[in-house]
């Protein structure tokens, strides 16, 4: 009887020992492993007790956190992975875990209130997953939590008034859930640092809360659809940022949509499918209701026979305002609707003065402009006295634009330089594009702007703007490009002003920003129609979406310029980018190799941090370079040059060193040497491999 006994404890005491020999943090990853029902499959193959580094797992991060080169587990990111199993409570244990990505899996049960007592997360990402019950009750406990996304899923109960401990946060995502209850007040105002609000697609109730207005660092989305909300819209939304988009629609909310500030640049449907909802941009004029009103001055005349408490004479004087402020909210309606009937002239910006009309619409490009009935759909024309018809031409068929539509949008600008004036145009869809208005000049070369403005349409390529139209007029041109929602690459590293931080990329956010780059850099070289040169590559042209999926922006626009005679504010304009064979002389036509030099020195600035702006001669942007060229001569440590922001968020040495040197070889004095830039795509995609 006892040999079996012996036999069934070795194998036992074995895994035993083999446990140990792993690391702290091994033994709480492999928890993982054992709560799925398969054990990972293939997904978890190398997830082996038997190996005493976990660091070399699918899916783990690790890095240094001490002098002791003692490695640690930072991430967990098997997302995708059709995972089926529950999310162990011991994964709390991991110190120093800062990123948990489990999405796109099969975990049920509940998100284990344990899992935060690792006090260095800073983002989670369960979303797409079956998991239900509460909120964990610890989740503000990391005391830099800054990334929660839980959407699609089954969580349930009310929005927790702790969230408003989340003083870090910056994304908080519950979309496509089972949320009840309203929303609580006062945590708005206590998260100071969000940027994106989506409580979508669940069961709220009751009231907007009057302090989301507070929520001033918001720059992309706040969404409140698909909820059962009700009562009036606080006026205090419009105190949100210009570049946020509203979503309100199919709920119960009632009342007129307020007109002030960032109300001015939603379109419809943010608004739609909410029954007792009125006013601009709807089509659905507020209407007094007789009945109430003869109601309630019947009310209150049968009262003012009775002696009237001090309650009711001030509801009486407040139903008697609201009455005569909303007839002055109607006549101030009917005025500007009439207004908005005479065109507004933008053909020329005073510095001191807002570019919009009087009606906050988009500024109409050509006060001669005679508006033809029945144009043709996606465009729109007009006649010019004594000239050529203005066009408005959609070069992309799906987007389905007129003129009259073009020009009435609400808008705000975007940026200004001396590539001409950047507006954010929301259309009467709802639909956001980007208008760049090039001049007033170049009448008298209409084909030639024409058939270059049809060239850069016809390129496709993921990681290039797009085209979707233009408009032609011997007073005006504008462009009508896809709107990019995250600003650009210069605000992500160094914040849009000095007042608002960057957002700390990490390193695989700038490592997939510059392959990005690099891949449509090398479809304008290699295989679009002319083999085009950009030009002008900064970070500043490199547009971000929300998931900092990079857009090269600004292309063809110097010949565009010197077609419509703009281009005399760009010369002898300072470009830190610029390539120094480019500065010497004038008349210099643009090479590929120009662009691959502009490329290298975003490069260092990406690993550096270095803003080449901030240099006011190129003596300093060769400083920069010679700085790192020295590095690697032994002068100067890694840890020295690297963004220290880097040091801390990853653990990639070798792939933040092949990518120095990547951005060496095209900086090269002599642009013979510079590498094409189909090369430094094929290298940065075998970076650190």
């Amino acid at each position: 009887m006892m040999m079996p006994t012996f036999s069934f404890l070795l194998p036992l005491s074995f895994f035993f020992t083999a446990a140990f020999s792993l690391t702290p943090d091994g033994i709480a990853l492999l928890s993982l492993k054992s709560a799925v029902d398969d054990g990972g499959g293939n997904a978890l193959s190398d997830w082996n007790e038997s190996d005493s580094n976990p660091c070399h797992w699918t899916g783990i991060s690790c890095m240094n956190i001490s002098s002791f080169s003692e490695l640690r587990v930072v991430g967990i990111a098997v997302s995708g992975k059709k995972l089926r199993g529950y999310i162990p409570s011991e994964l709390g244990t991991l110190t120093y875990l800062r990123r948990l990505n489990l999405h796109g899996n099969h975990f049920y049960g509940s998100i284990p209130d344990q899992l935060f007592n690792a006090s260095s997360l800073h983002s989670v990402f369960l979303y797409g997953n079956n998991l239900s019950g509460h909120l964990p009750p610890s989740l503000c406990k990391p005391r830099l939590i800054q990334n929660i996304d839980f959407s699609n899923n089954f969580l349930s109960g009310e929005i927790p008034k702790y969230l408003g401990s989340c003083r870090k946060l910056q994304r908080l995502i519950l979309s496509r859930n089972e949320f009840t209850g309203q929303i609580p007040d006062g945590i708005c105002s206590e998260l100071s640092n969000l940027i994106q609000l989506d409580l979508s697609s669940n069961n709220i109730t009751g009231f907007i809360p009057g302090d989301i207005g507070d929520l001033k660092s918001l720059s992309g989305t706040l969404n409140l659809s698909f909820n059962h909300l009700s009562g009036m819209i606080p006026i205090s939304v419009g105190n949100l940022p210009l570049t946020v988009s509203f979503n309100f629609q199919n709920n119960n909310l009632s009342g007129e949509i307020p007109q002030t500030g960032s109300f001015s640049n939603q379109g419809p449907i943010a608004f739609l499918n909410n029954p007792f909802l009125c006013g601009f941009p709807l089509q659905r004029t507020c209407q007094i209701n007789s009945t109430e009103i003869d109601q309630t001055v019947n009310n209150s005349s049968t009262t003012s026979k009775r002696r009237l408490s001090p309650g009711s004479i001030v509801l009486i004087a407040a139903a008697d305002a609201a009455v005569v402020g909303f007839i002055g909210l109607v006549i101030i309606y009917l005025y500007w609707k009439k207004k908005d009937n005479h065109v507004c002239s933008s053909s020329s910006v005073n510095e001191n003065k807002s570019p919009f009309c009087p009606c906050s619409r988009f500024p109409n490009p050509a006060s001669e402009v005679e508006l033809e009935k029945g144009g043709g759909s996606g465009s729109g024309s007009g006649r010019i006295e004594g000239g050529r018809e203005a066009e408005l031409v959609t070069i992309d068929k799906g987007l389905r634009i007129e003129l009259d539509e073009l020009l009435r949008s609400s808008a705000y600008v975007l940026g200004k330089s001396g590539l001409g004036i950047v507006y954010k145009v929301v259309l009467g869809n709802g639909m956001p594009v980007a208008v760049r208005r090039l001049g007033e000049g170049g009448e008298q070369r209409y084909k030639e702007f024409v058939a270059e403005v049809q060239t850069i349409g016809r390129l496709k390529h993921p990681n290039v703007v797009k085209l979707r139209a233009y408009y032609w007029s011997p007073h005006e041109k504008l462009l009508i490009n896809d709107f990019i929602s995250n600003g650009n690459l210069a605000s992500a590293l160094h914040g849009r002003t000095r007042i608002q931080p960057p957002f700390s990329l990490s390193w695989s956010s700038r490592l997939g920003i510059a392959k990005g780059t690099a891949r449509g850099l090398t479809y304008l070289h290699e295989y679009s129609p002319r083999k085009f040169v950009h030009g002008d590559i900064k970070p500043s042209n490199i547009l971000l979406d929300n998931e900092f999926h990079p857009y090269i922006s600004d292309f063809g626009l110097g010949s565009l310029i010197n077609i419509t005679g703009a281009g005399a504010a760009q010369q002898d304009r300072w470009n830190p980018y610029q390539a120094p064979e480019a500065r010497v002389g004038t008349g210099k036509q643009a090479t590929q190799k120009w662009d691959v030099y502009s490329f290298g020195v975003m490069l260092l600035e990406l690993l550096t941090g270095k803003s080449p702006e901030s240099s006011s001669t190129s003596t300093e942007v060769q400083d920069l370079i010679r700085w790192v060229r020295r590095g690697f001569e032994g002068e100067n440590l890694l840890s020295e040059m690297v963004d220290p922001f880097l040091l801390t968020e990853v653990d990639a040495k070798k792939e933040i060193l092949s990518v120095f040197h990547i951005a060496l070889e095209c900086v090269e004095i002599d642009p013979e040497i510079r590498p094409r830039m189909k090369t430094v795509s094929e290298n940065l995609g075998r970076a650190g491999t």
